[in-house]
């Protein structure tokens, strides 16, 4: 059989095994983070976070078609999108390594290729893309809906179609192929901007073909490749709309002609130009300029995509992010405005001082202006001002430049700094290599390469003699602990090198391609110090360009081997040995990645809303306690009536105008105030407090309406009103509050007169988010139930704590006052009836199914729940239903699915207290010990961890008093041993501070 039949038979098959290893590990539902939004939007076509995915979204539309109105097949069906993004990905990826492989061993095209050769090739091409399909990074993403499969899909694309073109001997056919790859890369625009990183490696590739190589030749290629790389990111992506803004604005403005004829206008003139440039070169045989014009032109019918994002944001969807329904809210959507920016080049260290001018005011820079689209023309709302720092406490490619707390801690902790420290340059340069490279670059390649310590956030990567440590069971029995032996990346190694003496153009493109997804793009993101996540998702470019090396080793020693074995030999020996490498990975990775039977995501979601009262309003905090609940919503239209609200946008006045409207069953806000006084670049985006007027406090509808009718008194600062004193009061309509029977029975003598809301201790003020919360509590006077949750309630800058009664996984605001401040405040009845019979907890017990730290975390925060109900109802002297609760907590969520955590300490001091001695030991047996061993283990210093210490610390605290309490003296003992010795670690710890 000749090798093309092979090659495409061989890389066929390799597709069906990455493609059923995903499908049989895929996400049957939303998982955490992005992906329940993606479900939604893409389900829905509503508009995501900035910048947005419309290609991404048209593609999860289509594939949601296969659920057939059936809201719980959604997920499974959007997430089959990422599986076949994936499956292809290895395809081109086998086929682009069989290409290079051809150049290694001096194989010219149309040459007849031997079968000894063959088998080397397809043997090579088999390990690397094996080794990428079970790579941690990529089989992550090629298992949930993100974009980053389908992103990977149209890299792995372009870039076998890049060396499909160098085969091309037919300079006309070849052409094509460039305007395919150009057309390509316009609709990864609508997925994902990390394949534009690609271009400069691309750019090698038609440099060899075309030129003799030189020094300067490269150089020059690689200044043109990144220009069009700026070209398309920044003169295009958001450089057209930008023009066009102007555009409209002028024809608006000055014209007076309707909205939109400025964008209409620019866009036909745009038209007419390609038009015109493209007829211009063929009457005049201009090849070149031809095929740059139709691959310009090409590009922009692929960025068209984006137009759904402007379209459906029109139809004002239940999701619209940012509101981009005219060119001047789109070009801040695709500007990513609300993220804020990073210095690049240049910039400030966190230390660095704003200058002020004689008066002691801070010196700005003031930028363009902002428009809003107004009646009949956009209006001017703010400028955008820059601070001006000092120079000397500038640098270039500055690193450290974040001011929040947490990361000016980490920043000290890497470099060594002192408080009030000023970083050198030395400083800056150590942190980018010991961090950002170090830490968020290489020790995610070398957990794809050569293993990972386990599932916990900032786990280190593992090397081949951790395999033979005794390490507490905690660790060795995360499923998240693989190791490698580092034969996948010895591998990479060797296959490098031989492709470094044997094709040095080969290399120079699979170096570039590496470096440009990889460190390239940690110089470029200047990634804050601290995230809230993983990010190794990011980088699996880099990764795949190593994978192309780890089938390199085949070669390699293939070549060896026939020294001594045949050739045909030698090349199915070095197959299979090193096939080592990716069965090592998929036998290592297949128990953390398989998905399978995993619910919680969207169960915790739907217990959340469960928590609430019919037409609630739910603030929430973060993406994990936000999407999913989008999810449940948007898709399986499970409790439409209620509104989630999240915090972090309702700083914003477009979130808060979506808020003003119907959405589902859930009806609009009461609001006092008016769209006007929430406008962004109004006097009430931030309210410092001010204390000069003497004010023990305030009446907060009395505020609210000086507010709306901008008193000048309120007017200290010129930008901004404030709040005039630290503490609001509201008043109270007992015999109303009485008659809407929200208070819970037994509670009618906490309902207050007042409420005495106060400003956190250590706030300067309050932001546009507070003030709309106690807009809503002064406007709606308890007609429509107001619930908090557990990050919310940190974020906010009022304290409504005393008046927060827990229902479930959610508090909800009411007019009674908590008698015990510093004890849980319950509605036991409610929080009974919603986690007994409402909330839901599949596959909980299941001790096969694999959960992540994510979902782990999830589980405690339903443990603690469980924990509170129970307490509160010893409280009230109903043990029984006290230990219906626990046991029942027990029984969905197991120890064996998953593993107890720090709240199952206080667990064991409530089965005391319901008479479940038994248990209680048991429990405290396992979790006592498990403590014990991890302590044993950071004594001997196998381990770095200051949270894992402290939090085992107060687990032998909280047990040894229960179980003196409870006559358990020999396990006190025991664990008075442990929490000593836990105290001295921690005590030796602190003296080397």
């Amino acid at each position: 059989m000749e090798f093309r039949k092979l090659n495409n038979i061989t890389g066929w098959i390799i597709f069906g095994i990455a493609t059923l290893v995903y499908f049989l590990t895929v996400e049957e539902v939303a998982s955490y983070w992005d992906a329940g939004e993606f479900i939604a939007v893409s389900y829905r076509l509503m508009v995501p976070h900035p910048p947005g995915a419309p290609f991404y979204l048209l593609v999860g539309r289509l594939f949601s078609l296969l659920s057939f109105g059936d809201g719980e097949q959604v997920g499974f069906w959007v997430n089959i999108a990422s599986v076949l993004s994936s499956g292809f990905t290895i395809l081109f990826l086998f086929w682009t390594i069989s290409m290079l492989a051809r150049k290694i061993l001096g194989i010219r095209p149309g040459e007849q290729v031997s079968l000894p050769n063959s088998l080397a090739i397809l043997g090579a091409s088999a390990v690397g893309a094996l080794s990428y399909t079970f790579s941690d990074s990529f089989w992550f993403s090629a298992v949930e809906a993100e974009v980053y499969a389908m992103s990977s899909f149209f890299t792995a694309f372009v870039v076998w179609a890049m060396l499909k073109w160098d085969l091309m001997t037919d300079e006309s056919r070849a052409n094509r192929w460039l305007i395919l790859i150009a057309y390509m890369m316009g609709l990864s625009i609508g997925v994902h901007l990390l394949n534009l990183v690609t271009i400069p490696a691309l750019g090698l590739i038609y440099y060899f073909k075309k030129y003799k190589p030189s020094a300067k030749g490269i150089i020059i290629t690689l200044a043109i490749s990144g220009f069009i790389v700026i070209l398309i990111n920044n003169m295009i992506i958001p450089g057209l709309p930008s023009v066009a803004g102007y555009f409209e604005i002028f024809f608006v403005n000055s014209l007076g002609l309707p909205f939109g004829s400025g964008a209409i206008f620019f866009a036909l003139l745009i038209i007419a130009g390609l038009v015109w440039g493209i007829r211009w070169s063929i009457a005049n045989n201009k090849v070149m300029l031809n095929t740059m014009l139709l691959g310009l032109t090409f590009i922009l019918i692929g960025y068209s995509s984006y137009a759904i994002i402007v379209i459906r944001s029109n139809y004002d969807p239940p999701i619209d992010e940012n509101n981009p329904e005219n060119v001047i809210t789109f070009v801040k959507y695709l500007k990513r405005e609300q993220y804020g920016s990073r210095p690049l080049f240049y910039g400030k260290y966190y230390t660095a001082d704003v200058l002020r001018d004689e008066t002691g005011r801070a010196i700005t820079k003031e930028g363009e202006a902002v428009y809003v689209k107004g009646a009949d023309k956009y209006e001017i709302v703010d400028r955008k001002v820059e601070y001006e720092y000092d120079p000397k406490e500038s640098t270039i490619l500055p690193r450290m430049y974040s001011e929040s707390p947490p990361h000016v801690q980490k920043y000290r902790q890497v470099t060594g700094l002192r408080p009030g420290e000023v970083p050198s340059f030395t400083d800056n340069l150590t942190f980018m290599f010991k961090h950002q490279l170090g830490w968020m670059y290489w020790r995610y390649f070398m957990w794809n390469f050569a293993g990972r310590q386990s599932d916990i956030q900032d786990a280190s990567w593992m090397s081949p003699l951790e395999a033979f440590e005794d390490v507490p069971a905690e660790i060795a029995e995360n499923k998240g602990r693989n190791n490698y032996f580092m034969i996948p990346l010895i591998l990479g190694i060797a296959g490098l090198i031989f492709q470094y003496k044997k094709d040095l153009h080969g290399f120079a493109f699979v170096g570039m391609l590496f470096f440009l997804t990889g460190i390239a793009l940690i110089l470029y993101l200047n990634s804050p110090p601290i995230e809230p996540r993983e990010r190794d998702y990011i980088y699996v470019g880099s990764f795949y360009a190593f994978a192309i090396w780890i089938g390199f080793s085949v070669l390699l020693l293939a070549d060896v081997l026939k020294r001594a074995l045949s050739a045909k030999t030698g090349a199915i020996a070095a197959t299979l040995v090193c096939l080592s490498g990716p069965v090592i990975m998929a036998q290592q990775g297949w128990d953390d990645h398989d998905r399978s039977n995993r619910y919680f995501s969207v169960d915790s979601a739907k217990n959340f809303l469960s928590s609430t009262a019919e037409n609630a309003i739910l603030f929430t905090g973060g993406d994990n306690d936000t999407f999913p609940l989008w999810y449940v919503q948007d898709v399986e239209e499970f409790r439409t009536d209620a509104r989630v609200v999240v915090l972090s946008y309702f700083n914003t006045d477009w979130y808060i105008e979506q808020m003003m409207r119907q959405v589902y069953e859930s009806e609009p806000f009461p609001f006092t105030l008016t769209l006007k006084n929430y406008e962004s670049g109004g006097p009430n985006d931030y309210l410092p407090l001010y204390e000069e007027f003497n004010l023990n406090s305030i009446d907060l509808r009395q505020y609210i309406n000086l507010l709306k009718e901008n008193d000048e008194r309120l007017r200290v600062y010129a930008s901004a009103n404030v709040v005039p004193s630290r503490t609001f009061i509201l008043p109270i309509d007992k015999e109303k509050v009485k008659g809407l029977g929200i208070v819970p029975p037994g509670m009618d003598s906490l309902i207050v007169d007042r409420m005495v809301i106060s400003m956190k201790q250590g706030r300067g003020g309050l932001e546009k988010k507070d003030l709309a919360i106690l807009d809503i509590l002064a406007t709606t006077d308890w007609s429509r139930p107001i619930y908090l949750n557990n990050t919310s309630k940190e974020q906010i800058n009022i304290d409504l704590d005393r008046y927060a009664i827990q229902q479930g996984n959610a508090y909800r605001i009411l007019p009674i006052e908590n008698p015990q401040p510093q004890a849980e405040f319950v509605d036991t009845e409610t929080m009974y009836t919603n986690m007994m019979e409402k909330f839901q907890f599949r596959e909980l017990d299941n001790p096969n199914v694999y959960y992540t730290e994510d979902y782990r975390n999830f589980v405690l925060n339903h443990r603690s729940s469980f924990n509170s109900l129970s307490a509160a109802l010893i409280n009230e002297g109903k043990t029984e239903k006290a230990r219906n609760a626990l046991m029942y907590m027990l029984e969905r969520m197991p120890d064996e699915a998953v593993p107890y955590d720090y709240t199952a300490s206080r667990t064991v001091a409530l089965l005391y207290m319901v008479d479940e001695g038994e248990k209680a030991r048991e429990i405290a047996e396992i979790i006592g010990n498990r403590a014990i061993e991890m302590i044993t283990f950071l004594q001997s210093g196998g381990m770095d961890s200051g949270f894992e210490l402290q939090k085992n610390i107060i687990i032998l605290n909280e047990l040894q008093r229960t179980m003196l309490m409870n006559g358990e003296e020999e396990l006190a003992e025991k664990f008075t041993d442990g929490y000593n010795r836990g105290m001295q670690i921690y005590e030796n710890n602190r003296s080397q501070m």
